[in-house]
């Protein structure tokens, strides 16, 4: 039997929950209530390594198209000025881009994987995704209304203790 408040473990005749001290009602076996954090967490882990690829796929672009077409867009007629002001701000920009995406591949892995640090690193990638329309802020608002509110902070802690 589980406890319908917090899904812990009930031996046969206990009639309150050790973990939540909730009284059991009932002799009927029950199952676990899953919590809005655990039914949520592991598509949001997948859609952070979704979008990661994406991201990086985008900024390898653009660092290539950076480091080739605009280094000799100056050979082809182009002012000098334009292509030494792209170049390096083509590849800063796409530096930013791979560097965001390998923060989501570790968010993705640190949610799946259940680790505490992996709740606080998607919270600040979800903010930062609010401006990558239309995914990204998809994917943003879908991260904030799974992982901000205080009642999930609880439930991801207790998520991490049942997982463990």
């Amino acid at each position: 039997m589980f406890c319908d408040q917090c899904g812990g473990k009930l031996q046969a005749n206990q009639r309150f929950c050790s973990g939540c001290g909730r009284e059991v009602v009932g002799g009927m076996p029950g199952y676990p209530r899953r919590s809005r954090v655990q039914e949520h967490v592991r598509l949001l882990a997948i859609l952070w390594f979704a979008l990661s690829a994406l991201n990086a796929l985008g900024g390898v672009v653009l660092i290539i198209l950076a480091n080739t077409l605009f280094v000799h867009l100056h050979d082809f007629g182009a002012p000098e000025a334009s292509t030494s002001f792209l170049h390096p701000l083509l590849t800063i920009i796409g530096a930013f881009v791979v560097a965001k995406a390998a923060a989501g591949f570790a968010a993705g892995y640190g949610l799946l994987q259940r680790e505490p640090w992996a709740r606080v690193l998607a919270l600040i990638l979800g903010f930062l995704s609010l401006l990558n329309i239309p995914f990204g802020t998809a994917l943003g608002v879908y991260t904030l209304w799974v992982l901000l509110p205080a009642q999930s902070e609880e439930e991801y802690e207790k998520y991490l203790s049942i997982a463990a």
